[in-house]
Formats: C-alpha cells, structure tokens, sequence
C-alpha cells in the first residue's frame, strides 16, 4: 500500500500550485481521462476538498494547467519574437525552445487529448493572437518600405506553425520517417530548421 503524503496547511496560492504541478505531471503520463481527484490530492500532500475548492471538477482542473502552459509559453514567445531581429537562425532558435517545451511537458499531447475528447482552447487560455502581433510588428520593421504583408497572411503563418509544432511534438519521427526520410533528415530538429527557412522566405518575400 502507497504511503500517503502528509498533508501541511499551505497558503492557498501555494497549494493552487502544487495541485497544478502535480497534475500537469501526471497528464503528460495519463492523458485527461487518467486524472483522478484524489490521486492528485494525495501527490500534492493537500486533501480532496482543497482540490474542489480551487478547480470544482476534474475538467476544470485540467483546462487550469493547459492554461497556465499556454500562457507561459505564448508570453516566452512575445518576449522572444520582440527581442529577435527576425533572421533566420533567431526564428529556428524560437520554434526549437517553442518544440522543448511542448515535448518535454507533454503539452503536445495533453492538448490533441483535449482536442479529441472536445475541448476548445479558448482565447482567454491562449493569447495566440498576441505572438501574432508581435511577429507582424516584426515583420512590418524588417520590410524597409517594401509594401506592407496583411497581418492575416502573418496569422496564418503562424497558426501553420503552430500546428506543424504540436504535430510533430506527437507524432513527427514516425511520419518523417514514413515520408521516405532517413538519417538526420528524419530529425526533427531538422525539420524545423527547414521550417524556419521556409517561413523566412515567406515572411521575407
């Protein structure tokens, strides 16, 4: 029989974030439908009730954690794309920590999860259209009075990264390698470093 943790009064900002940190772990191992209240509680060294108190549900508690992520990650971004001169070797710096965080985390995964069990990331869980700003912002200063690209065409560029990120997060090596590649063109560093050049020449052309 596991041994419980003991349980410690906490402050409740403190005790917010543990339950979140535990809970975020155990996604990435289990996915949304593997999470259970009380196994979170007992990680957390905290009881059931506080659980309820802070998130109310099981669903509640996971769309917290997804939202904390994206929040950090889309906040890293903005701060990244304003602080890059917009070559090359900055963009494949960004999509390489943008593709550590989602791999390492599970995020990737826990939101195809979400996704399939139907939920929708909301705009006030993820602020995309924020790094979107910020990367048209930098493309418009990069231009050196060409004509000015429409920042739907930027939008759109960046919701295809966005997906070929958490794509290729989850299932990237099987379908490069599927694709014929072989070698370190079955890398996927490698291809992101492909994406970076293809998305430069887009947003350069």
């Amino acid at each position: 029989m596991r041994k419980k943790k003991p349980r410690r009064r906490l402050d409740a900002d403190v005790a917010r974030e543990m339950i979140l940190d535990v809970t975020e772990k155990r996604l990435a191992a289990v996915g949304p439908s593997g999470i259970r209240l009380q196994e979170v509680a007992r990680e957390a060294g905290v009881s059931h009730p506080t659980v309820l108190h802070h998130f109310g549900s099981r669903d509640e508690l996971v769309k917290a954690v997804i939202a904390r992520s994206l929040e950090t990650i889309n906040a890293s971004l903005v701060e990244a794309i304003r602080a890059s001169s917009g070559d090359e070797a900055a963009l494949e710096a960004v999509l390489e920590n943008v593709a550590i965080a989602l791999e390492s985390s599970g995020h990737a995964r826990v939101m195809m999860w979400l996704a399939l069990e139907g939920h929708r990331i909301e705009q006030a869980e993820a602020h995309l259209a924020d790094v979107v700003d910020a990367a048209h912002a930098l493309r418009v200063s990069r231009r050196s009075g060409k004509s000015i690209p429409s920042r739907d065409d930027t939008a759109r560029a960046i919701v295809l990264t966005t997906l070929a990120l958490l794509s290729s997060a989850v299932i990237g090596p099987p379908i490069l390698e599927n694709a014929g590649l072989v070698g370190r063109a079955c890398d996927p560093k490698t291809f992101r470093a492909w994406l970076a050049k293809v998305l430069i020449a887009h947003l350069d052309a």
